[in-house]
């Protein structure tokens, strides 16, 4: 009896953070809208009842945009580019704040809604999953004519279940593997559907750049191009001895592999973290001394986050480190162990506090963060169950 073909989906939620805006913002629809802002970016209820909106051409700071709807990236700006270079870009685009609490619920809703359906979920962020389609109930059934009929419906009623469940629109795409699926789930966005097999890798993937390969980097990239490989097809028709002399025998045949869409990576339901962390970047460089009264409310804030984050998961910690960025971009890290694991924000931010009193604060400071690692597993009190709680802002900054 012949293998069961395997089906891997990849779920992206389209423009995430930005979708869940214009949920509460309906007036922002088709109009060029940046996550990135803070607090004082939120709108100001007019006495007409109709909101103002902050307007990106006048930011003024060191912020990053977390994401974009599709009509700001139309006009240049991107995931993780600076306010002030994308003020430029688009001035006229409206500037709103994070809001990772209402991005953390809307998440866990759109899980749960796939997990009814296909419940072999592999948890890659806030906003995209793997999902192991293979024993799904219909996915191997022949529509009309159509042999990927059945698939192409399940995938269909994943989208429907995210949209009814959320209100908000993802893309998918659904192939043989990992590797494939993540790509084919960038092919039409936004509201994708994309299925591939094996014999569509020549026509749909060898076209694309080496980039589009998840594990390819700019580096690896700009390498590649030195030999004159800048496309998949160019990276396939390179000979794997050839791969494997100039990245070495594990990356050189992985290289290989991949440029004619093998993976054979399963689908992990659930993985156990390595580490938390919170961090925020300041509009301004601030001082240890002058300044001690907002660093010390931003690093309560960020133990405070950081005790959510761990009680929402059910960890605790028993490192806690700090992270600091100077107005050199000199980056600097202190960590402190602890003999039992911890996960209150009280205790976090003394061990955070005992970190600082290590480094040498003679210059300003453009970034500060904290830790947690060496996690352990503790009993979740039952009112906390089956809350997802938070992702290292860091982490899930993508909102494709």
């Amino acid at each position: 009896m012949p293998a069961r073909q395997r089906w891997i989906a990849h779920l992206d939620m389209d423009a995430f953070y930005a979708s869940v805006e214009l949920l509460r913002y309906p007036e922002l629809a088709n109009r060029p809208l940046v996550i990135g802002g803070g607090e004082r970016h939120q709108p100001v209820l007019r006495a007409d009842g109709t909101r103002q909106f902050a307007r990106l051409g006048d930011y003024v700071g060191r912020g990053v945009a977390t994401t974009a709807t599709y009509a700001a990236r139309d006009l240049g700006v991107s995931s993780g580019m600076g306010l002030m270079k994308a003020a430029q870009r688009a001035p006229d685009a409206v500037l709103l704040p994070v809001d990772f609490a209402a991005y953390r619920e809307y998440s866990k809703r759109f899980k749960a809604a796939v997990a009814e359906v296909a419940p072999h979920v592999e948890d890659r962020g806030i906003d995209e999953i793997y999902i192991d389609l293979t024993d799904v109930p219909g996915v191997h059934d022949v529509l009309g004519h159509d042999p990927l009929g059945g698939v192409r419906a399940v995938a269909q009623e994943i989208k429907n279940s995210v949209r009814s469940a959320t209100g908000l629109s993802c893309s998918i795409g659904v192939t043989p593997n990992k590797l494939l699926s993540k790509i084919a789930s960038e092919f039409d966005k936004p509201d994708g559907l994309t299925v591939l097999t094996a014999s569509d890798v020549e026509t749909r993937v060898w076209p694309l750049s080496v980039r589009k390969i998840n594990g390819i980097g700019p580096k690896a990239a700009e390498k590649l191009a030195t030999l004159g490989i800048r496309t998949v097809g160019e990276l396939a028709a390179t000979p794997r001895a050839t791969l494997v002399e100039r990245f070495g025998a594990h990356h050189g045949a992985w290289l290989h592999e991949v440029a004619f869409g093998r993976d054979e990576r399963p689908v992990v339901r659930h993985s156990e973290p390595v580490s938390m962390s919170r961090e925020t970047t300041f509009d301004r460089n601030l001082h240890a001394l002058h300044d001690r009264a907002t660093l010390s409310r931003l690093l309560e804030e960020l133990c405070d986050d950081l005790a959510s984050d761990l009680r929402g998961k059910g960890y605790a910690a028993r490192t806690i480190g700090i992270k600091l960025r100077f107005d050199d971009f000199k980056t600097v890290t202190r960590d402190q162990t602890f003999a039992d694991p911890i996960a209150d924000a009280a205790a976090i931010l003394r061990g955070a506090r005992g970190c600082l009193k290590r480094v040498d604060l003679a210059r300003r400071l453009r970034l500060l963060g904290v830790r947690a690692a060496t996690l352990a597993r503790v009993a979740q009190p039952a009112s906390d169950r089956g809350n997802d709680g938070a992702r290292n802002p860091g982490e899930a900054a993508s909102g494709s």
